[in-house]
């Protein structure tokens, strides 16, 4: 007997939430986002009047601008998102225990025990949205199927405030027909490896050689073409379940292009400023560092790479960014964008080697400077104390990434 998974995915969800506090902007293109003067920032999110112009999440907010002239852009308050959004996941725990965040916005449910309380699960997803509606004033559209990489698929299939049911016997006439680029885990670059080797629909990447894909793409390749044949018996988490943040980052979109190294070193050590404070807030540190870079032709590339020791120094996550950057760079270059994300993150204070040569000493005192100045911006604001490398161009480092930060709660877990 299959499952009964849920995908429940918040309707455009902090333009969503923006609107119960500006509801004048209900029928007006808005979009939640940076600071348009400074042509800071991206879309996070739009409303439907917004989306209806052709603006799309995640590009600059000029090129928004460009499409929508009259948009209105609300800067981003991840603090009130969250409040929402455990406020959202209340109602699914009525349903279920078994709940399993995606970012804010979205949760897998399983709900294959509760349909003798409350119906099956296309009944169980009208009454989840008929609540979250009433209650808070935000829509849902779920995804209903057997397991969840389908389940998202089907949240996608009708927007906004839909319901769309995806049986196993479905797949080869609803799922198979959509573009590659529709299936979790195919993002830009491997969407553009797939469509070299002429697969463009999920169908096409189902019915492909597994050992041509595990060729070109290594056991991802594998699982991909399990995906695109409905087969993931991943387990949807527990809502009680304790869940470490797998990453921390913060990206930036500058007020003009960054054509030199200089330039880059100023930015990234702003985000590694701002991602080194977060990770000693939440007593974290971090394995790994993970760069993005996004040229003027809007194509991005990411790279990571281990750190010598796990820290939560600002020092040592900008010199690993830089590291990083000079492997990949390819000059001439022009960047828009970049972030840091900080990954394979720990608690502070495990155990670990000592780095040949190093003065563990010195090491700690550092970490003392900079836990000191987080209180002091903590108590007179993110200005107050800045490193001297930040003052040189303010243009680029006047701002504080952390107002636009990315935090990862829960990675995808296949």
């Amino acid at each position: 007997m299959d499952r009964v998974i849920l995908h429940c995915d918040c309707d455009c969800f902090y333009a969503s939430v923006e609107m119960l506090y500006h509801p004048e902007y209900r029928h007006r293109p808005m979009a939640v986002g940076g600071d348009p003067t400074r042509r800071h920032g991206i879309v996070l999110a739009k409303n439907q009047a917004a989306k209806m112009q052709g603006v799309k999440t995640g590009e600059a907010l000029w090129q928004a601008q460009q499409k929508c002239p009259d948009i209105v852009f609300l800067p981003p308050r991840f603090s009130l998102y969250q409040q929402h959004s455990a406020a959202v996941r209340e109602i699914f725990g009525r349903y279920t225990d078994q709940i399993e965040a995606f970012g804010l916005d979205e949760c897998w449910l399983d709900v294959t025990g509760s349909q003798r309380l409350f119906g099956d699960g296309a009944s169980i997803a009208r009454k989840i949205q008929n609540q979250v509606w009433q209650e808070l004033g935000i829509t849902l559209s779920v995804g209903v199927s057997f397991n969840k990489i389908i389940s998202k698929l089907g949240s996608d299939y009708r927007k906004p405030n839909g319901i769309t049911l995806l049986p196993r016997e479905a797949l080869p006439k609803l799922v198979w027909s959509l573009p590659v680029e529709r299936l979790l885990m195919v993002g830009p670059a491997t969407t553009g490896l797939l469509k070299r080797k002429g697969i463009t629909t999920i169908g096409q990447l189902a019915n492909a050689n597994p050992a041509a894909l595990k060729n070109w793409m290594g056991k991802r390749g594998e699982l991909l073409h399990a995906y695109a044949n409905g087969w993931d018996n991943s387990p949807v988490a527990r809502f009680d379940e304790l869940q470490l943040v797998k990453s921390i980052g913060n990206s930036t979109t500058t007020c003009r292009d960054l054509t030199n190294r200089e330039e880059i070193s100023q930015v990234f050590l702003l985000l590694a400023d701002s991602v080194a404070r977060r990770l000693r807030k939440q007593g974290l540190e971090a394995k790994q560092v993970c760069i993005s870079l996004r040229d003027t032709d809007l194509h991005t590339i990411t790279h990571q790479m281990p750190l010598p020791r796990p820290t939560c120094l600002s020092g040592e996550l900008h010199r690993g960014a830089l590291e990083l950057f000079d492997q990949v760079k390819q000059e001439p270059y022009a960047y828009r964008s970049i972030g840091i994300t900080a990954q394979h993150l720990c608690h502070q204070g495990e155990p670990g080697q000592l780095l040949l040569g190093e003065d563990p000493l010195r090491r700690k005192k550092q970490k003392a400077l900079e836990t000191a100045v987080d209180d002091l911006r903590r108590r007179f604001g993110s200005q107050r104390v800045r490193w001297g490398g930040l003052l040189t161009d303010l243009s680029l480092t006047g701002g504080n990434p952390s107002e636009e930060h990315v935090i990862h709660p829960a990675a995808f877990r296949p």
